[in-house]
C-alpha cells in the first residue's frame, strides 16, 4: 500500500435521479416510478425508468468518471441505450438483465471516449491502491449492503461502486446506491471491511491509454 492516501475529487452521480430518496427506493418505501425527477434520465416512461434505475450502478460510475475527466455526461437512459447496443448489458427476460458485462463495457468505453478501460476479473486491494495512486478510478464489484457495512452480507459482488481514493486506511468510494450524508460520496471503507463485500473483480479506468 502507498504510504499516504490519494483522493480524486470526482463528482457524484446516483443511479436514481433523486439521490436524496435512495433510502426509500432501496427499502421499497417508494417505487422508483415515483421518482419526481425521473424525466431527467431521458427515459421514455416512468415504467422504463423504474425498470432500469435499480440496475445501472455501473453506468452511474461511468458518468462520474466522464464528468471527472471533462467529457460531456449523457443522461442515463440514452447512455443505457448505447451500452445495450455495445453489448455491455443484455436484457434476458421480462424482468431479468445480464450486466454490467465487463469486456464489452471496457471496449465500448475505450472506443467511445478514448479512455483507458480494462476489465479485471482478478483484482486485489493492493492493485486498487496502486491504480488510484497512478491517477485511475476503479469500478469494484461489491455486495449492495456495503452502504451500511452489513456485518454479514449475503454474498460478495452484485453491485458496482467507484473507488475514487485509496490509502493505508482503506478505499474511498462513491456508491450509486449509497445513503445521503453517509455512504454516497467519499465513503471510506477499511480494507478489512471491503473484503467482506468485494468479489475481487472490476474495471480499471484512466484518462488515456497507459504507456
Amino acid at each position: 500500500m502507498a504510504d499516504s492516501a490519494t483522493i480524486h475529487r470526482v463528482p457524484y452521480y446516483s443511479q436514481w435521479e433523486s439521490a436524496g430518496l435512495v433510502p426509500e427506493f432501496v427499502t421499497g418505501a417508494r417505487s422508483s416510478a415515483d421518482d419526481p425527477l425521473w424525466q431527467k434520465s431521458g427515459a421514455d416512461s416512468r415504467e422504463e425508468y423504474a425498470f432500469w434505475a435499480p440496475r445501472i450502478c455501473g453506468l452511474a460510475c461511468l458518468r462520474m468518471a466522464l464528468d471527472f475527466w471533462g467529457h460531456p455526461v449523457p443522461p442515463s437512459a440514452p447512455l443505457l441505450r448505447e451500452a445495450l447496443d455495445a453489448g455491455a448489458y443484455a436484457r434476458t427476460g421480462e424482468t431479468t438483465v445480464k450486466g454490467l458485462i465487463y469486456a464489452p463495457f471496457a471496449d465500448w468505453v475505450t472506443r467511445r471516449w478514448g479512455l483507458h478501460a480494462q476489465a479485471r476479473p482478478e483484482l486485489t486491494a493492493e492493485e486498487i491502491d496502486s491504480e488510484v495512486a497512478a491517477g485511475g478510478l476503479v469500478l469494484l464489484s461489491v455486495h449492495k449492503t456495503i452502504r451500511t457495512l452489513d456485518p454479514r452480507p449475503a454474498q460478495r459482488g452484485g453491485h458496482l461502486v467507484l473507488a475514487v481514493g485509496a490509502g493505508p486506511e482503506g478505499v474511498v468510494l462513491h456508491n450509486p446506491s449509497g445513503f445521503p450524508d453517509h455512504s454516497q460520496e467519499f465513503h471510506t471503507v477499511s480494507w478489512t471491511d471491503l473484503d467482506r463485500f468485494f468479489a475481487g473483480r472490476g474495471v480499471v479506468l484512466s484518462s488515456s491509454a497507459r504507456r
